[in-house]
């Protein structure tokens, strides 16, 4: 297959559904062999009966496409190693990872239960982390041997991380620490040939189906905005040779819309060159809060 992608091996992890199914089915398109990671759980992460993942690759395959299926958790060290084993031992080789794996475990902070903030935390902090430590030492080594990769990692984040949503404190948190190990791992991993970005994506999935019904952007014209197929682009792009120079950043996405996020910036200072008391802090901070851009509103708030 010829495209942008043609020649490249992609794991999509979480990729027999949703969003990361419509990033393994444009990878494929766009040339590449996917490696479809899925565990096959429900909503809640409990294991289901069976795993989407063969489905997904019988796309692939079907369309013309190379693809093989992992059944893994990659919130585990074997089975993020398995993961990576899995490209290098069907394939030969690995070039881009995006993690994408997920789930919800929704409750206000006083209901919020400890094995409900753990979960969520393992599935999407350390499910984005182990893998990506795991591509990260293969490409790593790849380098040290002289074959310096075109290597691209492309980690999901939310909204709710970038601003906060009502009832989902562990799901924000989770979202809001991958960009952070996005930033770390864009400035840490460049040296190996490693570009690392993350995308904030809005769409309508398993996850989301509740706060995004089916809506047509242009009726007509038979768009529907919220489809996760409109997501997988940017994705693919990010994951090919052709983002050449694009690294630590955060890309919202919804429809056909791309915005770059502006992150933590310095905004209005104030140095008094000694320690100030209380009272004078408090001043100062007032001033500076009314000098100072207003925050965008915390989703469901």
């Amino acid at each position: 297959m010829n495209g942008i992608c043609a020649g490249r091996v992609v794991i999509v992890t979480g990729a027999g559904r949703g969003l990361g199914r419509a990033h393994a089915l444009a990878f494929a398109a766009e040339g590449a062999r996917v490696v479809v990671n899925d565990l096959g759980v429900g909503l809640d992460g409990v294991p289901g009966p069976d795993s989407p993942a063969g489905a997904v690759v019988d796309e692939i395959r079907t369309a013309g496409g190379e693809a093989v299926a992992h059944g893994g958790d990659i919130a585990t060290a074997a089975g993020a190693e398995s993961l990576v084993a899995a490209a290098l031992d069907t394939y030969g080789r690995l070039d881009t990872l995006v993690n994408n794996a997920g789930f919800l475990r929704d409750r206000m902070l006083v209901n919020l239960g400890e094995d409900d903030w753990d979960a969520v935390m393992r599935v999407h902090l350390k499910g984005h982390f182990l893998p990506l430590r795991h591509a990260a030492a293969h490409w790593r080594a790849e380098t040290k041997a002289g074959r310096t990769p075109v290597a691209r990692i492309v980690n999901t984040s939310s909204g709710a991380g970038l601003l906060g949503s009502v009832g989902q404190g562990n799901y924000s948190a989770a979202k809001a620490g991958i960009v952070g190990l996005t930033l770390v791992a864009a400035a840490e991993l460049a040296r190996y040939g490693v570009q690392v970005n993350a995308i904030a994506p809005a769409a309508r999935t398993r996850m989301t189906e509740r706060t995004f019904a089916r809506t047509m952007a242009a009726p007509d014209a038979g768009f529907d905005a919220m489809a996760p197929e409109n997501v997988s682009p940017l994705v693919v792009w990010l994951g090919s040779a052709a983002s050449a120079g694009v690294t630590g950043r955060v890309f919202e996405t919804e429809g056909g819309r791309i915005t770059v996020m502006e992150g933590w910036r310095p905004g209005p200072t104030a140095d008094k060159g000694a320690r100030r008391t209380p009272a004078e802090a408090g001043e100062t901070a007032l001033k500076l809060l009314a000098e100072a851009a207003v925050p965008g509103a915390v989703y469901g708030a």
